[in-house]
């Protein structure tokens, strides 16, 4: 995802600090690791509550995105999928509240909807804006992670609070024998013209090959290759790209044919598909170092 540096810490493996399994369908332990002060964990019922005020400070105070019916009132991002995902989370334990006492804070967070779950409950949150029927039958025998509602606190958007959600996930990932990850990424703004450098960056330099090429629901598409491939400087595109995205590509992640208009969170969405073969073997050794002794405790 970043540049490989040496890692700045070590899962705590579960034995060490007496964690338990909570009681969690997935028989995942509800306590992943600690590096420091975080602490990466799946949400409780209570958790994810406080993960959708956390979801909607970055989304709708910061991102601008438009609060609909009940999540205006409450002030969290509440969406239909939340109650039969699972939430992994970054604890800061240090944190503090405005009174000064130690108060543990939830500082990032990421949806995850496992193909099995989803066949339970209606289906991916993708299918919303994707056509991904023809990506999920042709790969029958795989198994599909969704991956969504991303962010992080203002105050904690640094290099070790990312990947530790991605060590979290990549935990999961093996746990869950994951083959494939894929979801809806988001550039901000609504207008193609506008965001044109970065929508063609992505088309004509990460498309996805034909076996896992995905295009927008009928209706929805807006095209992405607004500008020539000649007329793109490639440092330039990738510069243009939000952090998501481009963290997404230095694993290896490809991209869909045709994005999608998002009115309610004022963003254009690219669909992102990253077959966990085909992530870059340096990643893997370097997020699998230590997740990868306690993903099966």
């Amino acid at each position: 995802m970043w540049p490989i540096e040496p890692p700045f810490g070590t899962v705590i493996p579960f034995s060490a600090r007496g964690f338990l399994p909570a009681k969690n369908p997935s028989d995942l332990p509800r306590v992943l690791g600690r590096f420091g002060n975080f602490e990466i964990r799946i949400a409780t019922r209570k958790e994810v509550r406080k993960a959708q005020r956390l979801r909607f400070k970055v989304f709708y105070e910061e991102g601008g995105a438009v609060a609909h019916g009940p999540a205006a009132l409450v002030r969290r991002d509440i969406c239909r999928f939340d109650k039969f995902c699972d939430h992994l989370l970054i604890v800061d334990l240090t944190a503090r509240n405005r009174f000064g006492r130690q108060k543990p804070k939830i500082v990032g967070t990421y949806r995850l909807l496992r193909g099995d779950v989803a066949a339970r409950h209606g289906g991916f949150y993708s299918e919303s804006e994707f056509n991904i029927a023809p990506l999920l039958q042709g790969h029958a025998g795989k198994n599909f992670l969704e991956l969504g509602r991303s962010c992080v606190h203002a105050k904690y958007r640094s290099k070790r609070v990312i990947e530790l959600l991605w060590r979290g996930l990549w935990i999961y990932i093996q746990h869950h024998h994951i083959d494939v990850m894929f979801g809806c990424a988001s550039l901000p703004g609504t207008n193609p013209l506008a965001l044109a450098l970065p929508l063609s960056f992505l088309h004509h330099h990460a498309s996805a090959n034909a076996e896992w090429q995905v295009r927008p629901s009928e209706g929805r598409a807006v095209p992405m290759n607004v500008l020539d491939k000649g007329a793109i400087d490639q440092r330039r595109g990738l510069a243009a790209l939000p952090p998501l995205i481009k963290a997404y590509l230095r694993v290896g992640a490809k991209f869909g044919d045709g994005a999608v208009i998002d009115p309610q969170f004022g963003t254009i969405d690219v669909f992102t598909v990253m077959p966990i073969a085909e992530i870059e073997q340096r990643y893997i050794a370097y997020y699998g170092s230590d997740g990868g002794e306690n993903a099966a405790a």
